[in-house]
């Protein structure tokens, strides 16, 4: 990956003048299907495209989350009736577009998208946009794991976040932490209802619940066990509030948590939320591992943009990709403006990505994030993620309320259970 990451810069200027080439060439009308603050991005975004390209006229529309997915796929069952142009597709969604309905997208190395311009961008953002060599969608935003922390409830403690590397470091500095701040909760973790905490582990672990290749299950692997190991510790030990999504925000803005771990696109999260006078409070620092000299780099979250085979318009389409998500000046004015993150690699060059921050204690928070993607490891979420999910959800539970004997039992169950709803094998014990 360092090598790659090395030839991003050149890469990316081959594919920014072929896309500049065509783009000034592109002519048509083309519709984008997304939600929220990145159907508000890829809008800003247009207007800049626009002018470049005045052939070219984009219209955005702002569906919500699960209308996009519920009408893609619903157009897509119709032989592609009432699509749009483009469609926002969540990476670990993907591959249900991609095995029921592959004739409904665009091959994107039909339209010039090519070794060069994947290249671009970190292996675990193309993996699950693939299907054999067809490629069909462009990574856009990501999601690298880091830890937000309050600066000012560690340093009562005296805590140097610098020194903590693994995941025991964590837990007896979270113990200084809590008992140097009453009523302050190391951390936060939904419990009962969601699985990031494990995911986020194991993917830094390299595991996830199916293989690269999604051939098998893999939930039962050693790294998958180290995680769900640790996710228990960290509860054990009295660190982990219970908090669901809205209480996790209540719990920033009251001051009653000290860190939070998650990709990151939460750092507008706390930048826009929290009051005034926690500005210069809040820091980030790399997430800890399971051992010393092990990984401490995972993603959450993150989208891509698919052409639909519907589109009339599909090389003024493709222009649009090439602008909004293969070039700097395209994904920093989205992370700039809305705070979505870049899966670009060379926009950690950018000057806006170095600056340091204000309201981070005087952090380039940016570049210290972005630094983490070349090492993150790829993770399928395959067609059958959400089967898969929900049954780890259940599992989780029952485990971290001390019904299985050990990491193993409790993923040794959700793999055979995955098994029986899959059809796919459980990958052999390492």
């Amino acid at each position: 990956m360092r090598r790659a990451a090395a030839l991003a810069p050149l890469m990316l200027g081959l594919v920014a003048a072929s896309g500049a080439a065509r783009a000034q060439e592109a002519t048509g009308e083309i519709t984008i299907w997304s939600w929220d603050i990145a159907a508000a991005a890829l809008e800003r975004v247009a207007q800049d495209f626009m002018a470049q390209n005045p052939g070219v006229t984009v219209t955005v529309e702002d569906l919500g989350n699960q209308q996009v997915f519920d009408r893609t796929l619903a157009g897509c069952a119709a032989g592609g009736a009432d699509l749009p142009d483009i469609v926002s597709v969540e990476n670990h969604e993907a591959e249900i577009f991609w095995a029921q309905f592959p004739d409904c997208f665009a091959d994107l190395t039909t339209l010039g998208y090519d070794e060069t311009a994947a290249g671009a961008f970190p292996e675990f953002k193309r993996t699950e946009l693939m299907a054999g060599d067809a490629v069909y969608g462009m990574p856009w935003d990501s999601g690298p794991v880091v830890v937000f922390y309050r600066r000012d409830f560690y340093e009562n403690a005296g805590v140097d976040p610098s020194t903590i590397a693994t995941w025991d470091d964590f837990i007896a500095a979270g113990q200084k932490v809590q008992e140097a701040n009453p009523g302050v909760s190391m951390t936060q973790g939904d419990l009962n209802g969601d699985t990031e905490w494990f995911r986020m582990l194991a993917n830094e672990q390299g595991c996830g619940y199916f293989s690269n290749d999604a051939a098998s299950i893999t939930i039962s692997q050693p790294g998958c066990v180290a995680a769900l190991d640790t996710y228990k510790k960290l509860v054990d030990a009295g660190l982990v509030g219970a908090a669901n999504w809205g209480e996790k925000i209540s719990s920033n803005n009251a001051g009653t948590v000290a860190s939070q771990l998650y990709g990151g696109w939460y750092e507008g999260t706390i930048r826009t939320g929290v009051p005034a006078d926690q500005a210069g409070k809040w820091g980030v620092y790399q997430m800890p591992s399971v051992s010393a000299d092990g990984a401490r780099a995972a993603n959450l979250g993150g989208s891509a943009l698919a052409i639909t085979s519907a589109s009339d318009a599909p090389e003024a389409a493709f222009a649009y990709l090439q602008y909004a998500l293969g070039s700097s000046e395209g994904q920093v004015t989205m992370l700039r403006e809305f705070g979505l993150v870049p899966s670009l690699l060379t926009a950690v060059e950018d000057p806006y990505v170095q600056e340091a921050s204000d309201f981070w204690g005087g952090q380039a928070v940016w570049q210290d994030v972005l630094a983490t993607l070349p090492n993150i490891n790829p993770s399928r979420g395959t067609p059958f993620f959400g089967d898969a999910d929900a049954i780890l959800r259940t599992v989780q539970t029952g485990f971290l309320n001390g019904e299985y004997e050990s990491a193993q039992a409790a993923l040794d169950d959700a793999a055979s259970q995955i098994e029986a709803v899959t059809g796919l094998p459980v990958a052999a014990a390492q």
